[in-house]
């Protein structure tokens, strides 16, 4: 008989809020893109459909080694979400120096937004936006100056300004002054664009350090 072994970062869960559930690996969607996620209860076709849309890896029901196995794969994990959380805080903190630094340039003409950008919707601003969530697959941000977004963007991104800053998403369809931007060339990480001698320039914002190995 013939076999392989395989040593796989286990990620186990319990559904309670469906919400608070989606709102959670939409948030931490790199970290989990190479667990395999147990989750514990019933499933609905809801949650199903939207792990296979994220393309995460998922069983549900099975019962996991107990004891040292089972430690060492929630220590590795804690490890995990911790590097994630110091990386998120250091991209929070470049965004709001950046976003100072664009503010002393403009007269009032900056606009903040927390929520999320949900699928159907069209969002145009005249002026510069600083977005703190997520853009869906289906929704449309259009702005005139300036745009910075933090979460992750699936749908399609409109910007005219001096520069644009985002992570990279394989469904976005983003246009920069009018020239499409290229997907592969954007970072797992936060990515300035912006426009030089008629060609489209990215530079990674922060340099991605971590180690999923």
């Amino acid at each position: 008989m013939q076999g392989s072994q395989y040593s796989v970062k286990v990620y186990e869960t319990e559904i309670e809020d469906e919400i608070e559930f989606m709102a959670f690996f939409d948030a931490n969607y790199t970290l989990f893109q190479n667990h395999l996620i147990v989750i514990q209860g019933e499933l609905s076709e809801e949650i199903k459909s939207y792990l296979k849309e994220k393309s995460l890896n998922f069983i549900d029901n099975i019962t996991l080694p107990k004891g040292r196995v089972k430690n060492s794969i929630r220590k590795s994990l804690e490890a995990d979400l911790e590097s994630e959380k110091i990386q998120n805080l250091a991209m929070q903190k470049i965004a709001e120096e950046k976003l100072t630094e664009l503010s002393n340039k403009l007269e009032n003409n900056l606009k903040v937004i927390d929520s999320r950008i949900r699928s159907g919707r069209e969002l145009n601003i005249d002026g510069d936006l600083l977005l703190l969530n997520r853009v869906n697959s289906g929704a449309t941000i259009k702005t005139s100056g300036n745009l910075i977004v933090t979460q992750v963007v699936e749908g399609s991104i409109r910007c005219n300004g001096n520069f644009l800053m985002l992570m990279a998403s394989s469904k976005a369809n983003i246009v920069f002054q009018g020239i499409e931007v290229d997907n592969a060339l954007l970072s797992d990480t936060l990515n300035r664009v912006e426009l030089e001698n008629s060609k489209i320039k990215i530079t990674p914002v922060l340099k991605k350090e971590i180690n999923w190995a």
